[in-house]
């Protein structure tokens, strides 16, 4: 039987809880009780990849560029519900299946392919290749998952692996997550630089490859990013009010989705009656999923 595991948009809003209950300053922090037995704070670093946060964009090639009125579904959980009628589909890299990549595209559908960039998953197959000094602490209530150092040598070629599975797999772009780990607790202290030169490395290395990439979240360096990303995919900035910086997305020609989650069918029509013409006058391509992100139901704003 097939384990279930926890989806990444629960693991990402408990990311994002955690965030917020600290800008409150009612996170309680207690010596000890943030990191179990085997996970202690990073001590000697592996080798340092020394990426360049001033890296210029690789802007010239021939691939996916999607447009701001595209459509789209996410599904990371569960068999892909191939059905509908949408122009990009994003699915989980390693456990989509070769049959539905080739289903979807042989109707024209382009195949974005969602991995992890800043963390390690227990349950991925190459997580046997990270090395213990690339591990940091574990992502707020899921023992599974594990930040990791944007910064290590390691990380980076483990990273570029997944790049080139997404090649083998025949995806024509990446949705890489976990890419705001500098500002988070990861037991690693990092900084806006050190993500700011990861994601460059990371969108460059994608676009090397002919793949189209998506910028996950990290509103913050949007403007700092723009250049180097082909669509932004955010989680919940209509809830969090945090949609104003995505805009450079859409001022440079490029699409931004968001994902608005809601416990049950009947609270996402309610919720797009109100939502779905506010995002329809902002050019954002809103979708009202559940947080499990298995397709137990979806609301189109388009």
């Amino acid at each position: 039987m097939k384990t279930v595991h926890a989806s990444p948009a629960i693991r990402r809003s408990v990311i994002r809880l955690s965030l917020i209950l600290i800008m409150l300053g009612t996170l309680v922090q207690v010596s000890g009780c943030s990191t179990n037995d085997s996970e202690q704070e990073p001590g000697a670093r592996s080798p340092s990849a020394n990426l360049d946060p001033n890296v210029a964009p690789v802007t010239q090639g021939a691939w996916y560029r999607p447009g701001i009125e595209v459509t789209w579904q996410w599904q990371l959980q569960g068999a892909v519900n191939t059905a509908y009628d949408a122009d990009l589909y994003d699915i989980d890299l390693f456990e989509a299946t070769d049959e539905v990549i080739r289903t979807l595209q042989a109707r024209g559908v382009k195949i974005l392919c969602y991995f992890s960039a800043g963390s390690a998953e227990n349950f991925r197959p190459d997580f046997a290749q990270f090395l213990d000094t690339d591990l940091g602490r574990t992502l707020e209530g899921f023992d599974d998952e594990r930040w990791v150092d944007i910064r290590s040598q390691n990380v980076v070629e483990i990273m570029e692996a997944r790049l080139d599975l997404a090649v083998q797999r025949g995806c024509d772009g990446v949705e890489p997550d976990n890419v705001i780990a500098y500002e988070s607790q990861t037991g690693f202290e990092l900084t806006a630089s050190d993500q700011l030169a990861f994601n460059r490395h990371l969108a460059n290395a994608a676009h090397q490859r002919n793949l189209a990439v998506a910028l996950k979240n990290d509103g913050d360096q949007a403007n700092d990013l723009v250049d180097y990303f082909d669509l932004e995919l955010n989680e919940q900035c209509h809830q969090f009010a945090e949609c104003d910086p995505l805009f450079v997305f859409l001022q440079r020609g490029k699409p931004v989705l968001n994902a608005e989650y809601v416990g049950r069918a009947a609270d996402a029509q309610s919720l797009s009656a109100t939502l779905c013409p506010l995002a329809n006058e902002e050019q954002l391509s809103t979708l009202i999923l559940p947080v499990d992100l298995d397709d137990s139901f979806r609301v189109s704003c388009r």
